[in-house]
């Protein structure tokens, strides 16, 4: 039985926009971002087994969080500015709407490309460290991942700028690990860890903490990704 050429040229067009925008958002350095975040979860894992730190799907969850965050810095930093250096703008603009179906098919394509990476990682870590649910873990820590990788694309579309976006949002991340003690044990904690009780805690509230924190993560990246693809329509303040 022959395939239907009209599904078979969609296919080969549809593999063409995925790799022409992973070229785009990731502009030929993210793999060294990759290999950053692969490294600091290979020094940090040494480090706990070299201290004998206690070894938990909590302790596994802390290694990965970093890793991830810094995989996702790039892209979501720094890809107005690569539509801008590829000049690519000034088209995206010229046709109506279509910026946006643009950017939510990348950032959707950075989110899976992250989520793949975490299972990778999640599983290197199983294998080296403790046993743990590969998939759970992905999921859980894509919460706090994503959190920030939309921060950051609602501020690139407010500062236009790749540099001044990283200094605001490391500043950001600064400021969050400074409140970390006053919101640990709270649903405001973005870097909340799911799988580590605190102590004297009960564990059916903590539970219940946990779900209103991934409420409150999961409405922020949606209001976030809403607000950045808001400034987009405004075509004067990009080209």
């Amino acid at each position: 039985m022959k395939r239907n050429p009209d599904i078979k040229n969609s296919l080969i067009n549809l593999a063409r926009m995925v790799r022409y925008n992973l070229k785009i958002i990731f502009a030929g350095r993210f793999i060294w971002f990759l290999l950053a975040a692969f490294a600091f979860f290979l020094f940090f894992a040494i480090q706990t087994v070299w201290n004998r730190g206690v070894l938990s799907e909590g302790t596994v969850y802390s290694l990965l969080i970093f890793p991830g965050i810094l995989l996702i810095f790039y892209p979501s930093v720094f890809g107005i500015q690569n539509d801008d250096d590829a000049r690519m703008l000034e088209i995206l603009f010229g046709i109506p709407n279509y910026r946006y179906k643009v950017w939510l098919v990348r950032l959707l394509m950075i989110y899976i490309l992250i989520f793949l990476i975490i299972l990778l990682f999640s599983g290197v870590a199983s294998i080296l460290l403790y046993k743990v649910d590969i998939t759970e873990m992905a999921y859980q820590l894509m919460y706090p991942i994503v959190f920030l990788g939309s921060l950051s694309f609602m501020f690139s579309t407010i500062i236009k700028n790749g540099n001044g976006t990283a200094v605001l949002m490391v500043l950001i991340g600064v400021a969050l690990i400074i409140l970390q003690d006053a919101v640990e044990r709270t649903q405001w904690n973005v870097f909340l860890n799911p799988f580590q009780i605190p102590n004297n805690f009960n564990e059916i509230i903590w539970q219940g903490i946990v779900t209103k924190n991934r409420i409150f993560l999961g409405v922020g990246m949606v209001v976030f990704i809403l607000y950045g693809l808001f400034n987009l329509q405004k075509r004067e303040k990009f080209v």
